[in-house]
């Protein structure tokens, strides 16, 4: 009697480019991997609603308060679905909110950087949003389904936050002297943060390997940076501003712009809890947390009180 080898199955459908469901038999390492990820990435969400939420009652206009109004909840609505992907995987709600409020869990290391004016909410917009972009629509096609899915619906919803912050560079850039030198200034601080997004080298990454051999990933930490640098200089240069980084220029040999390397002391130093505005986001998303306790109180009441009422019907 043949015994089932549930490994050959899983590599197998991961061959064949067919998504694993929760259901179905997985390796230990590939959760755990899956966990990391999907939860860091819902974690980012819902404090990522912080630097822009602090600009929404400054907002220069009715209908620049009303977009970032609408930005922020879709946000909100991310962090939701991906809390709902990675709770598939056999993990709660409360066990990873407990991990980020302790700081055992990370989050994008960008967010830990602060919102100084009108036209850093346009910088985060144009360059972060787009970084995410091209992180994330690989991940449509990531390995995991509930993850796969989830990120359909976001990724249509950041395109829309990527329009917007570029809208919003482009009326400061062709604006007055003042605005043109604010969405300067915002693009000198944030190019190299968004750089970092893409995550660590790819020879010094501990989880690159293991995301493309899965398919949960599609391309290393690199490639997405380079393509993110190959897709913003013109826009960059459209928009009249000056480059960011002196060392960028066109290198025909690989078809793509040379760059300087971030900081990537920097990037380890904000990662472990030491960036400048590290403390101020967790502390906001923990009083959050226990602000809103009678609220999962209340709801976790009438739900019980429902359940009670079918089953006496």
């Amino acid at each position: 009697m043949s015994t089932i080898n549930f490994e050959e199955i899983f590599e197998t459908k991961l061959a064949k480019n067919e998504m694993i469901e929760p259901k179905d038999w997985m390796p230990d390492n590939y959760r755990k991997h899956l966990i990391r990820q999907i939860s860091q990435h819902a974690h980012s969400e819902i404090v990522g609603m912080l630097p822009e939420g602090n600009w929404i009652t400054r907002a220069p206009s009715l209908r620049s308060k009303i977009v970032l109004l609408a930005k922020v909840q879709d946000e909100g609505g991310h962090g939701l679905y991906l809390y709902t992907a990675a709770e598939s995987l056999g993990i709660s709600r409360d066990e990873m909110l407990d991990a980020l409020h302790t700081s055992k869990a990370k989050y994008s290391s960008i967010f830990n950087y602060p919102t100084l004016t009108w036209a850093d909410v346009a910088a985060i917009g144009w360059l972060v949003d787009g970084a995410a972009i091209m992180n994330q629509v690989m991940l449509q096609r990531t390995s995991y389904g509930p993850y796969s899915r989830a990120m359909i619906r976001i990724c249509k919803e950041e395109s829309f936050h990527q329009r917007q912050g570029y809208e919003a560079m482009t009326r400061l850039a062709f604006g007055t002297p003042a605005q043109k030198s604010m969405a300067q200034d915002a693009l000198n601080r944030f190019w190299f943060p968004t750089l970092m997004m893409f995550g660590p080298p790819d020879k010094e990454s501990p989880n690159s390997d293991n995301a493309v051999k899965w398919r949960i990933k599609r391309e290393t930490n690199d490639e997405l940076r380079q393509r993110f640098v190959n897709q913003t200089v013109p826009q960059i240069e459209y928009l009249g501003l000056n480059l960011p980084d002196a060392n960028i220029k066109w290198n025909e040999a690989k078809n793509g712009y040379d760059f300087s390397e971030p900081n990537w002391v920097e990037f380890k130093n904000v990662i472990n809890g030491n960036g400048p505005c590290n403390k101020e986001r967790l502390n906001a998303r923990v009083n959050a947390h226990k602000n809103g306790e009678w609220v999962r109180a209340a709801a976790a009441a009438y739900a019980k009180k429902l359940d009670d009422q079918t089953l006496a019907a």
